[in-house]
C-alpha cells in the first residue's frame, strides 16, 4: 500500500477540501437492507469522518484510518466514536464486527493486497458477518501524490469475494459519471 499520501496535515486537508461535498449516503441506504440497525460497524478509511457520521446514525461505529492525521482531525471535531489506528490490509485488531464499511478506500491497494485484505477482514466479523465496500469502475491503475488508485471490474471482485462472501449486492452506481463506480455488500459464509 502507498502510504505517503495522507500522511502530512497539508496532504489530509487537501483531502479534504477534494472530498467536501461527497459521502457515502446512498451506500450506507443500501447497507441497511442487509444490517440492521444498531449493529456494530467498522469503518475503514474514516479519513474527515464523513461517512463515519451518517453510519453512527444507525450503527455503532468504530472508524479507523492508517493516517494518525485523519484521526488528530476526528478527535479535534469531538468525534466521539472509537478510534483505532489500523491498516487496511493487516487488520490487526482484536475486536470482532457485525460489518466491515469502507467507501473508495481499497482502492489504495494493490491486487495482492485487496486480496490479503479480504481474508483478514474475515478473522473479524462475526459469523454471518456484512461487508460493504465500493470501488471505482474500470481497469486503471495509477499512482496520484502519492497514493494508488486502483479500479476493478465486477467480474474482478466477484472472483476475489465470492470464495469468502456470499454476495448479496454487486453492481455499479454513480459518483461522478455514469456507472464509474462499484458497490460490492457480500455476507461472510459459514466455515
Amino acid at each position: 500500500m502507498t502510504e505517503r499520501y495522507y500522511l502530512t496535515n497539508e496532504t489530509a486537508v487537501q483531502y479534504i477540501k477534494m472530498a467536501e461535498g461527497y459521502d457515502g449516503k446512498e451506500l450506507i441506504e443500501k447497507l441497511k437492507s442487509y444490517l440492521s440497525a444498531g449493529s456494530t460497524v467498522l469503518e475503514l478509511g474514516s479519513g474527515p469522518g464523513t461517512d463515519l457520521e451518517v453510519l453512527s446514525q444507525y450503527y455503532h461505529v468504530t472508524g479507523s484510518d492508517f493516517s494518525q492525521q485523519f484521526l488528530d482531525i476526528l478527535v479535534e471535531k469531538n468525534v466521539s466514536n472509537e478510534l483505532l489506528i489500523l491498516d487496511a490490509i493487516t487488520l490487526k485488531t482484536d475486536k470482532i464486527f457485525d460489518c466491515i464499511y469502507s467507501n473508495k478506500v481499497l482502492q489504495h491497494l494493490t491486487n495482492d493486497e485487496l486480496f490479503q485484505s479480504i481474508k483478514n477482514q474475515l478473522h473479524i466479523l462475526d459469523d454471518g458477518g456484512i461487508v460493504c465496500h465500493s470501488f471505482w469502475a474500470g481497469d486503471d491503475c495509477y499512482e496520484m501524490k502519492g497514493a494508488l488508485h486502483n479500479y476493478h471490474t465486477l467480474v474482478e471482485l466477484e472472483s476475489w469475494f465470492s470464495p469468502y462472501f456470499e454476495i448479496q449486492l454487486l453492481e455499479f452506481y454513480d459518483e461522478m459519471e455514469k456507472d464509474d463506480s462499484i458497490l460490492l455488500i457480500g455476507k461472510k459464509l459459514k466455515n
